[in-house]
């Protein structure tokens, strides 16, 4: 699989996962919270800040929908409302993509509509997010290709037949650099419904990188899906849960970011290559395997039994596969107790 360049930061299989964290509507209205973000964001290693550039206006409308699912962080807000308080002033994208760039990290945004794509295009946005919702808004699939910059794409509460036809899409309108991210769109989203095994399967599918946009609380998922070929992680990211915010709660605290960019990379360090043998490393270690050992003093002539050998550490001595077969065969010589059995003695 071709590794994809974002503004010098190279994402593929050889490379540390790229970790992406969410500030959606963390910034709770505040610019300078938003920078708190990005900061700390810095500090954990994340190698990116992802914000969304929409309006409410350009999402819905007064009335439109409220929500009603009881299962729903936002049960009973009306949509409208609930987009007012989440968005990111488009006046704040740019200091916040300049606090970023200072911190050596790449800023870049989920466009809702073609109107975003034009401003961020103004700001040299290096890589563009499709949020699972749009991912079969074929027009503004178009629109983001159109631009030649490298295209991330969640594949959320879609059908296997439109996620392809977004991938053709966007190939068709231009895009050469595509990485696909499983993701299950519920808010919070559970172990039992994140289906880590696609990610293989959508990798060998589509011929792309694949990540994950993970939803559940904690690292456990991700850390799995980077051990399933996962080579970007997108998480939401906050600096207190307890803040509050539309996405607080199931999103990552500085502490747990850092564990996730430590441990995702442990991770992928970990599955290495097929092998068996002894490896370098273990060379010293074979010294701590049993052998076979004399437990008594053995007289020259006397034959050996299990009262008089055993299978001890270290691995000095003969292998204890042999233990059986020296049992009734005599010393050539006195062994004292202690001394590992060899060939030469028996």
């Amino acid at each position: 699989m071709n590794e994809i360049n974002i503004a010098d930061q190279l994402i593929g299989d050889s490379h540390k996962p790229f970790i992406i964290a969410e500030m959606s509507g963390n910034h709770n209205q505040s610019l300078e919270r938003a920078l708190q973000i990005v900061d700390a964001a810095a500090a954990a290693g994340a190698d990116a800040i992802k914000l969304q550039t929409y309006t409410a206006d350009t999402m819905t409308m007064p009335g439109a929908l409220t929500i009603e699912d009881e299962n729903s962080l936002w049960k009973g807000r009306e949509l409208y409302d609930l987009y007012q308080e989440a968005y990111t002033p488009w006046e704040w994208h740019k200091p916040i993509f300049e606090r970023a760039k200072e911190h050596g990290m790449v800023a870049f945004s989920s466009p809702f509509d073609e109107t975003a794509v034009d401003f961020l295009e103004e700001l040299g946005a290096p890589v563009y997010k499709i949020a699972s919702f749009e991912n079969t808004d074929h027009p503004l699939l178009r629109k983001v290709a159109a631009t030649g910059k490298p295209v991330i794409m969640s594949t959320g509460a879609a059908t296997i037949q439109e996620v392809a036809e977004g991938v053709q899409v966007l190939r068709e309108a231009g895009c050469q650099e595509l990485i696909l991210l499983k993701c299950t769109s519920t808010y919070p989203s559970t172990p039992e419904n994140t289906n880590l095994i696609t990610i293989p399967h959508m990798r060998q599918l589509h011929g792309v990188q694949v990540g994950l946009s993970d939803h559940t609380m904690g690292i456990g998922a991700a850390v799995a899906a980077v051990a399933l070929g996962a080579t970007v992680i997108e998480k939401h990211f906050t600096l207190r849960r307890a803040d509050g915010g539309v996405d607080s709660a199931f999103s990552l605290e500085p502490e747990e970011l850092k564990a996730l960019v430590v441990e995702t990379e442990r991770a992928r360090l970990a599955l290495g290559r097929v092998q068996y043998g002894v490896q370098r490393a273990e060379e010293k270690s074979r010294l701590f395997k049993r052998s076979v050992y004399a437990a008594k003093d053995i007289a020259a002539g006397e034959q050996l039994t299990r009262e008089n050998i055993r299978v001890i550490r270290p691995g000095l001595g003969l292998a204890p596969k042999h233990f059986e077969s020296l049992l009734g065969k005599a010393a050539k010589q006195s062994i004292k107790a202690g001394t590992p059995l060899t060939w030469d003695v028996v």
